[in-house]
């Protein structure tokens, strides 16, 4: 019942706000309702979620879950959080799946392709000159070399990508 309780209340939060720290007072009001944590508690679960990585509701979801009921309340109010990004998800893929083979929506994917391309590079180019190119430090080279050899095995080599990630770090230990 009370892991019942967590998801409805994470998917009410999500439905109803616009993500990020818009989500914050509405999940304060639903805990502090039910009383599952104190106000200092949810703030401090905001600040953790905020440092780690990922969605900032989906983080809160599943400290609150968890401090609340464990792994199953942690489970049930990160699924709740979810909801309507799965939701929209599943409505996007029924209605293209329905419009396969319609010029108009193959147009509008192919037009699509070089955009997310582009955006993908107005990211990756600044954080890219960031990382490797510090004023007065010249180029970090051993960044560079590190970039280089985790790109080889995850392309030509076909490394996984958790596996690329932990071959970057150790790397960024060897090679500092």
């Amino acid at each position: 019942m009370l892991c019942l309780k967590l998801f409805l209340s994470f998917a009410k939060i999500a439905f109803f706000s616009f993500g990020g720290l818009t989500m914050v007072p509405v999940i304060n009001d639903e805990v502090l309702r039910y009383g599952w944590m104190t106000s200092s508690e949810v703030m401090d679960i905001v600040a953790v979620a905020e440092m780690t990585p990922g969605s900032l509701g989906i983080n809160c979801a599943t400290f609150v879950g968890l401090r609340v009921a464990g792994i199953p309340g942690a489970l049930a109010a990160s699924f709740g959080a979810m909801i309507p990004s799965l939701t929209l998800c599943m409505a996007a893929v029924c209605f293209i799946m329905r419009l396969r083979g319609n010029r108009l929506l193959e147009s509008i994917m192919t037009a699509i392709r070089p955009v997310c391309l582009g955006m993908i590079f107005a990211v990756m180019i600044p954080l890219g000159a960031e990382t490797f190119f510090r004023e007065g430090a010249g180029v970090r080279w051993n960044l560079v070399l590190i970039s280089l050899i985790s790109g080889f095995f995850l392309i030509k080599i076909r490394l996984s990508i958790p596996k690329t990630i932990f071959l970057a770090a150790l790397l960024g230990l060897v090679l500092g």
